[in-house]
């Protein structure tokens, strides 16, 4: 009950810090006759390094995404010996989203860790505004995953996990970025699969955008879960952080990162992190993201 309150009152918060904020640069640097009108970019890509973020693919679009991990930088039986985890493998993941409208994507992806299989649902519910009348966007994203294979001896339902999140951003200024989201995991069997392991979980991330040049960004990316598992040092646990520089290049976006999380999918990264940058377990990793417009176009040339 405490985790509800605590998720609850963070989420409202957001909101009502959001709401404070002044937005003279932004209005500043967006030239409109009609001053009701949608902030745009944010951020970038459909997510950054551990998160997902507000944007949604427009409609008939296809964003088609390759996120990779690499082993230990640093730690023991490495460096030099491995490349610098190049060598490794840690984690792959190959993702769907189309957009059923502007605001509405299904999402589709596989995880090697696990062998995960996830479906999704993202809904843009609120775009932040230029004349600061919906301060922040809103997103919600449903998953429902499945480890494909019967590792346990379960049938399927008991390898089956659902998220559901609220996603909240605000674009400050033309050059920065921030989001929050509250998050709520159920999974049926976690991997790894411990008797005491929370198989419900509560968990807030936050994510950061710094806009360097008209096309690079440097991004920070934070999950924090609450549940009585992972916030126990005993148990090993370490919250996943990322830093990346995120590349913009037309159709496009690349972002080439260091974190110390192995898992990609949210599913397992809230579960399995227990890599500590302390001790060398952090990676070099990377995400391609890819849209393809299937809407036609109007032929101009004759």
């Amino acid at each position: 009950m405490k985790r509800i309150i605590t998720v609850t009152l963070i989420f409202i918060a957001t909101i009502q810090f959001a709401k404070a904020q002044q937005t003279d640069s932004l209005l500043n640097a967006i030239s409109t006759d009609n001053k009701h009108q949608d902030v745009l970019g944010a951020f970038k890509a459909t997510r950054l390094i551990l998160s997902p973020t507000t944007a949604t693919i427009q409609k008939n679009n296809l964003n088609v995404l390759i996120v990779h991990r690499f082993g230990d930088i640093a730690s023991p039986n490495t460096g030099a010996q491995t490349l610098y985890g190049l060598d490794r493998v840690q984690d792959v993941y190959i993702g769907l989203e189309y957009g059923l409208s502007n605001n509405l994507n299904v999402n589709f992806g596989r995880s090697t860790i696990g062998e995960l299989l996830e479906v999704g649902l993202k809904y843009a519910v609120v775009h932040q505004s230029t004349d600061n009348t919906s301060p922040v966007a809103i997103t919600l994203l449903g998953d429902y995953g499945v480890n494909v294979f019967n590792y346990y001896g379960n049938p399927v339902k008991n390898r089956s996990s659902y998220l559901g999140q609220a996603i909240i951003s605000r674009k400050f200024s033309s050059n920065f970025s921030l989001q929050v989201s509250p998050i709520f995991l159920s999974t049926n069997t976690a991997l790894p699969n411990y008797l005491s392991q929370d198989h419900q979980i509560f968990a807030l991330s936050g994510a950061a955008r710094l806009k360097i040049t008209k096309r690079m960004s440097i991004v920070v990316d934070y999950e924090h879960p609450l549940s009585a598992y992972n916030t126990n040092k005993a148990n090993g646990f370490v919250n996943p952080l990322g830093f990346g520089i995120e590349v913009e290049t037309g159709g496009h976006v690349f972002t080439l990162n260091i974190t110390n999380a192995k898992s990609i999918s949210e599913i397992n990264s809230l579960n399995l992190s227990n890599s500590s940058y302390g001790r060398g377990e952090y990676r070099i990793g990377f995400t391609i993201s890819r849209i393809f417009d299937f809407n036609k176009h109007q032929n101009n040339y004759k």
